[in-house]
């Protein structure tokens, strides 16, 4: 049998390994979008079911067509279960090679299981063709309105769900703003000084926002109790510290795929004079800062409405981070 008869299935072997291609060297093109919402949603069904009923008289083209995306959204779950419980995971590389796969394996299937069948069927869509399929001929006028509305919402249906695939809606904008150790790990935090002893952590910021934020991060002392029948928190000293700090950062995508990466991260040294059960706070603001009283005599803010920076941060409405430190003498 001529290779002409096999176009459709040569075809879907060469945009699968086209679509890898374009994953590998232009990843953000129009034609990587289209190619893979039709490697996705219809080829891993469409060769499956062409190995699986070569011959004409087993379906006809509607039948087809509609197993094949039917096929398709059950086939790539299962592939995706399958490499859940592999070494390489649910992550676009594995995916994508075990789909190109599959495709190049079921589609040499079916131009075997073509090539041997009696009467095979051939994809040679022309008008004549699908009016007969459709029994265009014979139909009402309602039938024909009918049939003219459902291949319209069809199309349409189609044509928004690549629409919403090609253009995604963004992820959740959020900030990631962490302390580590000066060992660059969650551990070693300086929990126990003596006064006047140098502490270090590394503060650490990354942003996910979709847009370029400029963050101001305050650092105060704090000591404070809390009244657990009350459900209340007395603020009884609270410093400013140095080393406040605000910086631009662009955006970053969320990277799933490799290894995480910081994007900002500076050293912060301090010391404690003062013995006693202290906390430090490190609060994050976007774009401004909020404005502050002014300095009061001996630096202590716990007179002042700036406490309400340190409740709305125990409270969750300032993204903060807290450092419980004990010093003694």
């Amino acid at each position: 049998m001529r290779l002409k008869n096999h176009w459709d299935l040569i075809t879907i072997m060469l945009l699968s390994v086209i679509l890898d291609l374009l994953i590998a060297y232009s990843p953000e093109s129009l034609l990587r979008k289209a190619l893979g919402l039709a490697f996705v949603l219809f080829f891993p069904g469409y060769v499956f079911i062409t190995a699986l009923f070569p011959n004409r008289k087993e379906l006809d083209n509607l039948e087809r067509i509609a197993l094949s995306f039917g096929l398709s959204i059950a086939i790539v779950p299962l592939i995706g279960l399958a490499l859940n419980y592999t070494p390489w995971g649910i992550r676009l590389i594995p995916i994508l090679v075990s789909l190109t796969v599959f495709n190049l394996i079921f589609s040499a299937a079916a131009i075997y299981r073509r090539y041997r069948a009696f009467d095979p069927w051939i994809p040679w869509i022309t008008l004549e063709k699908l009016k007969e399929e459709l029994e265009w001929e014979q139909s009402s006028r309602l039938d024909k309105a009918l049939t003219v509305i459902l291949i319209i919402a069809i199309i349409t249906s189609i044509g928004t769900l690549a629409y919403v695939i090609t253009h995604p809606k963004p992820g959740e904008a959020f900030t990631e703003f962490y302390i580590l150790g000066p060992g660059g790990k969650a551990a070693g935090y300086p929990t126990n000084l003596t006064a006047g002893e140098n502490g270090t952590v590394i503060i650490g910021i990354v942003n996910h926002e979709h847009r370029n934020v400029t963050y101001y991060v305050q650092i105060w002392l704090v000591n404070l109790t809390y009244n657990f029948t009350t459900n209340t928190t007395r603020i009884y000293g609270m410093y400013r510290m140095p080393g406040w700090f605000n910086i631009t950062l662009p955006s970053v995508p969320v990277n799933i795929e490799g290894n995480w990466t910081p994007q900002f991260e500076t050293n912060y040294t301090f010391s404690i004079n003062k013995p006693g059960k202290w906390q430090v706070w490190f609060l994050l603001f976007k774009d401004r800062p909020p404005e502050l009283p002014p300095a009061p005599p001996g630096g202590n803010y716990a007179e002042t409405n700036a406490t309400d920076l340190i409740l709305r941060a125990i409270n969750g409405k300032i993204q903060s981070l807290k450092l419980n430190i004990v010093v003694t003498k």
